[in-house]
């Protein structure tokens, strides 16, 4: 009997029963949780004429926000997408004791609440803290600059690459880094060759996904930011500062531009996704 139902499946039948249900909950689900909130930014923004709009998104300190916001959101995502890479390596070609520990650990920024997050990381880079001392005593400050911000960012943003390039790394089959290595190819070359164009694809969607997660980052970062006007002052903390004013429409403008980088940031990952796989399709 367990035969004939693999026999079955594989031949197109699907197992979960009745397509217009499951799709029907599913746009069910998108719709109130995702999409509807969504809407309701757009129609609250829509509220301003244009001019009004384009007055306050393109402000002198809503501009000073967005680039704090993007410039350390990207290195942070560019710093997590080289380490990230690194730790997935580790756990999933060696065996060490704590690896299983290591690798809960990873998790811990997503069940951490970015305002623990925040104090924590506070209290360690201030110029009082542990590792801030130490850099202060050398004439570099960490908290309430952007280097902060950007560690913050890094925090809060590595799981997302480990995640991603995990399940790759351990799916890549080893005969061909030994076939390589056969050839007389070395490690560098067969890493860049051989490793590197399988994990890419991963690699990139942990950058869009890190990189958009500190576009939006508030918890963990207004902290450590220090909120200076033009040099620290995040955009998320825009968005609060316009509700604590009851411009309510001014803040879902801001949050709309936000939102709209983000949108356009994991539409160009997922375009060079789909790129990157019909080039190694044709390979």
């Amino acid at each position: 009997m367990e035969e004939i139902v693999k026999v079955k499946n594989k031949r197109g039948v699907r197992v979960i029963p009745g397509f217009g249900l499951s799709l029907g909950v599913t746009l069910s689900m998108l719709g109130c949780f995702v999409l509807i909130p969504l809407a309701s930014i757009f129609l609250s923004a829509g509220r301003l004429e244009f001019s009004e709009f384009a007055a306050v998104v393109t402000s002198r300190q809503v501009m000073a926000g967005y680039r704090v916001s993007l410039s350390c959101a990207f290195w942070a995502a560019l710093i997590n997408t080289v380490f990230g890479m690194g730790l997935a390596w580790v756990l999933v070609r060696y065996d060490f004791p704590g690896r299983r520990l290591m690798d809960g650990i990873i998790e811990l920024p997503f069940a951490l609440p970015t305002a623990v997050a925040g104090i924590s990381l506070t209290s360690l880079y201030s110029d009082q803290g542990w590792i801030g001392a130490y850099f202060a005593k050398r004439g570099i400050t960490i908290a309430y600059t952007r280097i902060g911000i950007t560690i913050a960012m890094i925090f809060v943003g590595i799981p997302f690459v480990v995640r991603s390039v995990q399940p790759v790394l351990e799916k890549l089959d080893g005969q061909y880094e030994e076939a390589a290595a056969m050839l007389g190819a070395g490690r560098g070359y067969t890493f860049l060759r051989v490793v590197l164009p399988e994990m890419f694809p991963a690699l990139i969607t942990g950058f869009g996904l890190a990189f958009s997660r500190g576009i939006g980052e508030y918890g963990s970062v207004v902290f450590i930011a220090g909120n200076i006007p033009y040099e620290t002052q995040i955009a998320p903390l825009l968005i609060m500062e316009k509700l604590e004013q009851y411009k309510y429409t001014d803040a879902t403008a801001i949050a709309l531009v936000l939102l709209l980088l983000s949108f356009i940031m994991m539409l160009i990952m997922n375009s060079i996704q789909i790129s990157m796989q019909r080039f190694t399709r044709n390979l």
